[in-house]
């Protein structure tokens, strides 16, 4: 955005990812061609501090995605200066039209990042609640155990949120978890994580540009198509801050699709709608 200052890159927030900073992987897994993709609106405070500390990983390969919804706050514009500073070989900047939510955002950025050769696909938040440092392990662990997916998980052990957290958001999220387990059985402690590196053969065989659900149910049907897929999925403990700035995105409307989402799931696997 013309005459706009943008903040510098700094390093997350003590605590972020304290366990595992300064993972470097062996050759040639360091090397490995990953895109991570972020979905924005309204994070012009955020997204310099988002890029740099990524494009600082020990990950010579790695590329992100910003696929903005039109913010007002001139997050697109951030983001097309942060192109120009880094190079276009390292951000690519998508302009969606407006504010569709979510999960269409993510479609749209990993069918990009596959289409332009991506092997693996990070989705993770762009506020720094997801500690950029775990990367390289995550990505480490997924190769090392041959897995499909791997997710940053607030729900194993090892894991832990950040205290900034009020009792009734803590107690919100761990009954979503609950409510969403015990209706899908997925087997899996984190449903609703939004931190994960996928295989492109894994969004492939989910069939990503036929995800249906939007908001944060996105992840919650990305993990169950994962599931019956019978996709192999680890779970790595992370630390979950809040997010570093400006205002979260989960409203009334977003909650109640979220609660929705596993009983239309459910009837989709009985009309065998999804890959088995």
């Amino acid at each position: 955005m013309p005459g706009r200052a943008m903040p510098e890159p700094r390093e997350p927030r003590a605590g972020q990812a304290a366990a595992v900073r300064g993972v470097e992987l062996p050759e040639p897994w360091r090397s490995s061609a990953v895109t991570v993709v972020l979905p924005t609106y309204q994070e012009a405070e955020n997204i310099p501090l988002i890029t740099g500390a990524l494009l600082r990983l020990p990950l010579p390969n790695l590329r992100v995605l910003v696929a903005d919804d039109n913010s007002p706050d001139g997050t697109g514009d951030i983001a097309e200066e942060l192109a120009e500073r880094y190079g276009r070989d390292r951000i690519t900047v998508v302009h969606r039209p407006g504010k569709e939510g979510l999960g269409r955002a993510y479609v749209d950025g990993m069918a990009r990042a596959i289409a332009e050769g991506a092997d693996f696909v990070v989705q993770m938040d762009a506020d720094l609640s997801h500690g950029p440092d775990y990367l390289p392990g995550m990505l480490g662990t997924l190769l090392a155990a041959d897995a499909d997916v791997v997710i940053g998980s607030r729900y194993v052990p090892g894991a832990s949120v950040g205290e900034e957290w009020p009792w009734y958001r803590k107690l919100l999220s761990a009954f979503a978890n609950a409510y969403v387990r015990t209706l899908l059985g997925l087997g899996i402690r984190d449903v609703t994580a939004g931190y994960k590196i996928w295989r492109r053969s894994a969004l492939q065989a989910i069939e990503l540009p036929a995800i249906r659900s939007n908001g944060y149910s996105f992840q919650v049907e990305m993990n169950y198509r994962a599931v019956k897929g019978s996709l192999k999925i680890v779970e790595l403990p992370i630390h979950f801050s809040d997010r570093a700035g400006g205002e979260s995105k989960m409203s009334l409307k977003v909650q109640l699709e979220s609660a929705w989402m596993p009983f239309k799931l459910r009837r989709y696997a009985k009309l065998r709608r999804f890959p088995r």
